[in-house]
């Protein structure tokens, strides 16, 4: 099915084989990198952002996306990727201010959203939308945080690129056959609700970097 979707099994291995081993691959990173496979959860709700193969039964009827506060579940790995007009090398830190893909491991499909209403709040939807990596420009999602770099311990949040609104979590649960997850969906307004944090996963090396120390901006004379 593709080099992507061969990548994608050789890290769900790997995240099973780091879950066995009790053992954090990404332990000596300190920062988020293009090519891991991380969790993201909502600070203020502390839920962690999901997908799986249900479909909205409304507005896009595309891949539901949720939040969950189960901490285990293999649907709530992401990877972490470039846009398909720039180029992000495995193991390069991501800077504050870029734009990113963030693609569903289990499904292929990556983390959208379009100007459809959401199905509990009526805010703007978000979905999972494409296949084996590849869908369209309303995929691309500005990584919004305070340094030059996402930090693995920063709050970051997520703008999404085409309709300038923050990926979101205020609260909502859905009933059967999603009982108790929570709405995910995008918001024009800054808030507590928009602030999320990488937690568990692998988290790629730089590979042609050294030991270099991403946290500073390297230093320059003219």
């Amino acid at each position: 099915m593709g080099n992507y979707i061969i990548s994608l099994v050789f890290l769900c291995f790997s995240i099973l084989l780091s879950c066995m081993c009790r053992f954090s691959l990404g332990s000596e990173v300190n920062f988020v990198t293009c090519g891991s496979v991380i969790k993201l959860l909502n600070v203020k709700h502390n839920v962690r952002l999901h997908s799986h193969d249900v479909r909205y039964g409304s507005g896009s009827g595309q891949q539901s996306v949720t939040g969950v506060t189960t901490v285990e579940d293999s649907n709530s790995y992401w990877s972490v990727r470039g846009t398909t007009g720039a180029v992000c090398h495995r193991g390069t830190p991501i800077k504050c201010g870029q734009n990113i893909r963030l693609t569903h491991v289990n499904t292929g499909r990556n983390l959208h959203s379009h100007y459809f209403a959401s199905p509990l709040s009526s805010n703007q939807e978000v979905s999972a939308f494409g296949e084996d990596g590849e869908g369209d420009h309303l995929d691309e999602w500005t990584v919004l945080c305070g340094g030059s770099l996402w930090q693995r311990d920063d709050s970051v949040r997520f703008r999404h690129t085409a309709t300038d609104t923050l990926l979101s979590v205020t609260g909502e649960e859905y009933g059967r056959p999603i009982h108790g997850q929570r709405e995910v969906h995008a918001m024009t307004s800054t808030s507590q609700h928009s602030y999320w944090k990488a937690m568990e996963g692998i988290f790629m090396k730089p590979t042609d970097t050294g030991s270099r120390d991403f946290s500073t901006p390297p230093h320059t004379e003219f």
